[in-house]
């Protein structure tokens, strides 16, 4: 086993885009979950229409990636107001019910051939990279150390996810030591006692889904960004491994998701590698290599578990601020 291989694998997924994408989408679950209480099921359909919005509106449209990025951005709001209309009343698990299915069929419309002219349905979209490379002011080269060694196309990228993941924490830090935050606070504990305070409760509930929504959104671009937009990414799982994240750093907090995200990617990333590694060593011999690739899955959902049961506030987390998870 090449240890140190699989070491530097490992920790070059700290500010891989999908680390970062996922660390956007779980701040968005933040704002829903974490500080206002709504349980969405469905970020896994925000980070589908910001991916496909963008991409769309570059190869359909023939607009620049800023622009597109800002389209993206406005889809999932759009969507988050459609979606938050009819289900904002619901409570608890009927929400996440919706919200689940709500995502499943964005993916699906993603997926069926009726648009297939702009979506590319099962085959997925890909070559909108042109305006967002062109931008790179980063000069032709490899740039880095160790394990963080890119060429100036995937500093780019990184570097675009980290900002966007810096502005975003930074807003929703602002925004949730506001007089808004507070009474976002106050809905997640007891929305009855904010409405009896003269509070909208049901505004406050669509103005934190479209925030977390088109934060999810950003994720789905970001995440997009080097490779291509495939519906097969978009399904259920996804939504479990954002929550898995969100759980693990902490909920009602702002850096708990960042940190969650990042201990959730590199976990993966050492499990994906270390797993056949052990198989093709002969110290998991009753297994293939691809059912060490699966087995890594299933911890996953082990670990999900056993953080809601044991320590459902997470590492960054206050058990204070969580009460409404008993």
């Amino acid at each position: 086993m090449d240890w140190l291989q699989i070491l530097s694998n490992s920790a070059s997924s700290i500010i891989s885009p999908a680390t970062l994408g996922y660390a956007l989408a779980a701040l968005g679950l933040a704002v829903h979950f974490g500080y206002t209480g709504l349980i969405n099921m469905g970020i896994a359909g925000f980070m589908a229409i910001g991916a496909y919005g963008y991409a769309i509106s570059v190869l359909t449209f023939g607009l620049e990636w800023w622009l597109a990025a800002i389209l993206g951005l406005v889809a999932s709001a759009i969507f988050a107001v459609i979606l938050g209309i009819p289900t904002l009343r619901l409570r608890g698990d009927y929400l996440a019910i919706v919200t689940i299915a709500a995502a499943e069929v964005v993916r699906l419309l993603f997926l069926t051939t009726a648009f297939d002219e702009f979506t590319g349905s099962a085959d997925g979209l890909s070559g909108y990279h042109s305006s967002f490379r062109a931008a790179n002011p980063i000069p032709t080269g490899t740039y880095g150390f160790g394990p963080w060694t890119y060429n100036e196309t995937q500093w780019w990228v990184r570097i675009m996810g980290i900002v966007t993941l810096a502005i975003a924490a930074l807003v929703v830090w602002m925004l949730m030591r506001s007089p808004w935050g507070r009474v976002l606070k106050g809905v997640r504990e007891d929305e009855d006692a904010v409405r009896s305070l003269g509070k909208n409760v049901y505004a406050y509930k669509m103005q934190s889904l479209v925030l977390g929504g088109v934060l999810a959104a950003a994720g789905g671009i970001v995440y997009a960004l080097p490779s291509a937009v495939s519906p097969g990414v978009y399904v259920t799982s996804l939504t479990f491994f954002v929550w898995t994240a969100l759980l693990l750093g902490g909920a009602a907090t702002v850096f708990g998701p960042i940190l969650g995200s990042l201990i959730f990617w590199v976990l993966q990333t050492f499990l994906s590698n270390v797993l056949p590694a052990l198989v093709q060593a002969g110290v998991l011999p009753f297994m293939s290599q691809i059912q060490a690739g699966t087995l890594r899955f299933i911890l996953v959902g082990v670990a999900l578990m056993l953080l809601v049961i044991f320590m459902p506030q997470g590492i960054l987390g206050n058990k204070k601020e969580l009460t409404f998870v008993k």
